[in-house]
């Protein structure tokens, strides 16, 4: 909400947006080791960037107009933050979330592809250099049932907890 904060932060934000994610895995196992703390680490440094950018971008956005009404009737900050920030800003948190688990869900495997010894990356590398083909296919379309799996949950409880964003948007579209 601060434009100085805002100002020295943002060009932090974009440059370690800018690195690929993948090319993370092997810094963090050098940090890290392998095992299952650099699979998580992997996947929150990658998939947290959308979700915290979108996070800004939704606080940017917000009506100036309620900010000032907010300001002469002397809410509080946490007031202002609870009750007309948040909530404006909460679709484009689900947005940067959505954009985030199908990130989490690239580097879960990628992760695995490179530094592990189980999961279902690793299974599909070794099923494909022992050119087991079927088996490397089956864990693929499982990696894709489980990424449909997680997208209708996610879906389910966007639609729950953005009710009234939807219904704003469908009485606005008609």
């Amino acid at each position: 909400m601060s434009w100085r904060a805002r100002s020295a932060a943002e060009p932090v934000l974009e440059f370690f947006r800018a690195i690929p994610p993948p090319a993370l895995v092997p810094v963090l196992i050098l940090l890290l080791g392998f095992g299952d703390q650099m699979k998580i680490w992997v996947i929150v440094v990658g998939s947290i960037w959308p979700i915290l950018l979108n996070t800004v971008d939704g606080v940017r956005g917000h009506d100036e107009v309620l900010d000032e009404t907010c300001q002469s009737y002397q809410f509080r900050w946490h007031s202002r933050l609870r009750h007309m920030v948040l909530p404006g800003a909460m679709p484009r948190i689900f947005a940067g979330a959505r954009q985030g688990l199908s990130i989490a869900i690239i580097l879960m495997v990628i992760s695995e592809m490179f530094a592990a010894t189980d999961g279902l990356g690793a299974a599909i590398i070794l099923f494909q250099r022992s050119f087991a083909m079927p088996e490397m296919w089956s864990g693929v379309l499982l990696l894709g049932l489980i990424g449909f799996g997680l997208s209708m949950l996610f879906e389910f409880v966007e639609r729950r907890s953005l009710g009234w964003y939807h219904e704003s948007r469908q009485l606005k579209e008609g």
